[in-house]
């Protein structure tokens, strides 16, 4: 069981950046099933708020470590990256594969990912954003963080949704699912890495 005092701390992250898009909705339906869940402290990371240049400096983040060259404005996300025990990666589907913005973010980090578990929670078409988050799923593993299988997809979110949560009564019941891998991994690797430094 996990005490209130070192609850696992859950960065849920809005990928999109587009103008009016509909990711916000998503992640403050997300933050609120996560609330009651009670394992988590939860904080959300909206990248439409945060600097990401698309021009990478030649270092990888990877060997220059906390010297790696990042803008003052991208300060807060690698804070947040940091800290984290878990992620949620909220992500739209734009042309089978998710946003510019979300590959950004990544790329200019790698530590802050490895041995840490990622769910996500994506929306979109007909596919309900499942092409972003098999793509999602390499790029995540490659930079060594721990992808959970279940998670929740939403075809069609501009019919299925109504007054800023989805018409699905099942959706809340897929979350706890969601949520109750994400905290099983959370626990487990934060122990890990307070253990034994992780080698990747």
């Amino acid at each position: 069981m996990v005490g209130m005092e070192n609850r696992p701390q859950l960065v849920i992250i809005v990928g999109s950046t587009r103008e009016g898009r509909f990711g916000p909705v998503v992640a403050s339906w997300v933050e609120e099933q996560a609330g009651p869940h009670g394992v988590f402290d939860v904080e959300v990371v909206d990248l439409a708020a945060v600097d990401i240049p698309l021009a990478l400096p030649a270092a990888s983040p990877k060997y220059a470590g906390e010297d790696y060259p990042r803008p003052a404005g991208m300060a807060a996300l690698t804070s947040a990256l940091t800290s984290a025990d878990a992620f949620i990666v909220v992500t739209p589907e734009y042309n089978h594969s998710y946003p510019a913005s979300l590959k950004a973010a990544i790329d200019w980090h790698f530590t802050q990912w490895a041995a840490k578990p990622v769910a996500f929670v994506s929306y979109g078409g007909a596919a309900g954003g499942r092409h972003a988050v098999l793509h999602l799923e390499n790029v995540l593993t490659e930079l060594h963080a721990v992808t959970i299988r279940d998670g929740l997809s939403f075809p069609n979110y501009f019919t299925a949704w109504q007054d800023g949560r989805p018409l699905d009564p099942q959706a809340p019941v897929y979350a706890r699912t969601v949520l109750d891998q994400l905290a099983w991994w959370a626990v487990a690797l934060r122990s890990a890495r307070d253990a034994v430094p992780y080698p990747g």
